[in-house]
């Protein structure tokens, strides 16, 4: 390949890159919107490819999720349109959410210039898209096949966007959208800029981008660590049938403000989030069968807290960026170490800390092995909290809520009638009881692999790696309390799904040796929403 420059990301590299945004010779108008979002240093992918973009060239970037790629190609766009009317810039991303979170961005960037952005996917008014197009529209975000459909349909009247981006390829790769892609390129100029930005290259990437690129550019940015540090990995060692008991009493124990957990398919999503509603969470469910309007809602829940738990298939929260999420958990482990990074990356963002919780069984330790090896991060063990280890942690978060809860003027009503019939203490300790009485602590008291078990299982899986070739698991930390944390796993096939809403949408996973009981727990339907303690 050609002109192809790759650079590792290292704090180290951070430092030394000097360049600034001003460097880029950008429009004052978007040197506004930099400054007013806070952006001081360009990211190692934005400092190659930006310049290179401005010249005009075609670009292929590697860049993984959380590298400031979207800036990389969407400065530089902006920067060069005459908005004067007419469709300047296509961005093709392979799902919904991820073409309105790029819209988002590329809205803010161009906000000054006076940029209107239109998002066009599946599952919403053909008749409204066209209108927000033909109301005078400079960029498109979206997704393959509602943009194919339109395309084979003539109805994008005119359309011949000089500019032309595929972001996430692979991920489209993934989710069986390459025929699509190829077609759609049949419908556009050949006079044009097309950008590529893939985090990984496999072969059908490589060709495409020999087919639909001229001469490009080739820009790699690989990361030293593969895993955010500001993030606390744990691993819980259970037997299958404890999923829905495990999951419950660690989010119990935890202190998590906004929770994500992955699960491996849709009706698995359905199920544990009805079991998770029936214990007190305020949890929603995100899959790829659900209509356009369900998923906006549970999405604008999640951002505006009036959803605590969201429970989501891989698929549906591919590009899914939420602010604030403290604690990620894998009801399953994921099948491969990309999905691993993919799904933790939820959490720990914005120099923010993060808790990424795994539940495996003695038969996928192994797998949990092969992702820890492949990521190169330390996972660190620990055992499922006892009810009354639940119950102290309570009780501590109890206190600190009370200590610094604000005293309410009717406050004094309440506790004026409760003088006639109680002395002081009395209240004080029924008002507490009533508080204590919304978090029951659900159940058996123990859960997870007991501790001399698992060490002879840890041990027997050690010895058959040295027999092996003298490869022992390392990296995980053994015999943690919950205080210093821990995790467990599964095995599975992949299940195909149906495309539902969005043609092409991914093939959701399927796991094996799921649990599709029904469970019901003592009060669950008639307890009130879990507090924030």
């Amino acid at each position: 390949m050609s002109n192809t420059i790759t650079v590792t990301e290292t704090p180290e590299t951070a430092a030394e890159n000097l360049q600034t945004f001003e460097d880029f010779g950008l429009r004052k108008e978007i040197m506004q919107s930099i400054n007013y979002a806070g952006f001081k240093t360009p990211s190692p992918i934005q400092s190659m490819v930006i310049p290179v973009i401005m010249e005009g060239r075609d670009v292929v970037g590697q860049a993984h999720t959380g590298t400031g790629k979207t800036a990389a190609f969407g400065l530089p766009t902006l920067n060069k349109m005459n908005l004067k009317g007419g469709i300047e810039a296509l961005i093709i991303t392979p799902t919904r959410e991820l073409a309105n979170q790029v819209s988002d961005e590329i809205f803010k960037y161009g906000k000054h210039l006076g940029v209107r952005t239109v998002t066009i996917y599946g599952g919403s008014s053909y008749n409204r898209q066209i209108d927000l197009i033909e109301r005078g529209a400079q960029v498109i975000i979206a997704t393959p096949g509602r943009l194919l459909d339109m395309l084979s349909r003539d109805m994008l009247k005119g359309f011949a966007p000089s500019t032309v981006i595929l972001d996430e390829a692979d991920e489209m790769l993934d989710m069986g959208f390459l025929d699509d892609i190829n077609e759609i390129f049949t419908y556009l100029p050949t006079e044009r800029q097309t950008l590529l930005f893939s985090a990984t290259m496999p072969a059908p990437i490589k060709q495409l981008a020999e087919r639909i690129l001229v001469n490009p550019f080739f820009a790699s940015i690989t990361k030293t660590e593969t895993t955010n540090t500001d993030i606390t990995q744990q691993y819980y060692v259970i037997e299958e049938s404890e999923r829905d008991d495990a999951i419950i009493r660690l989010m119990d124990a935890e202190d998590a403000q906004k929770t994500v957990v992955f699960c491996r398919t849709k009706k698995e999503v359905d199920r544990l989030s009805n079991v998770l509603s029936a214990v007190g969470y305020s949890a929603k469910g995100l899959h790829g069968d659900m209509e356009q309007r369900q998923r906006e809602s549970v999405i604008k829940g999640l951002k505006t807290d009036a959803v605590d738990v969201l429970i989501a298939t891989d698929v549906a929260a591919r590009g899914l960026h939420i602010d604030g999420v403290t604690h990620v958990f894998n009801y399953h482990i994921p099948f491969d170490a990309e999905s691993y990074v993919h799904r933790i990356g939820r959490t720990g963002r914005a120099g923010k800390k993060g808790v990424a919780i795994t539940l495996v069984t003695p038969l996928e330790f192994k797998e949990l092995q092969r992702i820890r090896s492949k990521v190169g991060t330390t996972m660190e063990h620990a055992y499922i909290p006892s009810k009354r280890d639940v119950k102290e942690a309570q009780a501590s978060r109890l206190l600190a809520e009370i200590e610094k809860q604000h005293i309410y003027d009717e406050a004094h009503k309440i506790l004026d009638a409760l003088k006639e019939e109680y002395d002081q203490e009395q209240i004080a300790y029924k008002l507490i009881s009533v508080l204590m009485e919304r978090n029951q602590v659900q159940g058996p008291n123990q859960i997870g692999i007991a501790a001399e078990r698992l060490e002879k299982i840890l041990h027997n899986l050690e010895n058959r790696h040295d027999r092996g070739g003298n490869r022992r698991p390392g990296g995980f930390n053994r015999n943690r309390s919950h205080s210093n944390r821990s995790g467990g796993g599964y095995r599975g096939d992949r299940d195909r799904n149906d495309r539902g809403g969005e043609r092409g949408e991914r093939q959701e996973r399927s796991g094996g040796e799921r649990s599709d009981r029904s469970r019901s727990f003592s009060g669950g339907a008639n307890r009130s929403p879990k507090p924030r303690y």
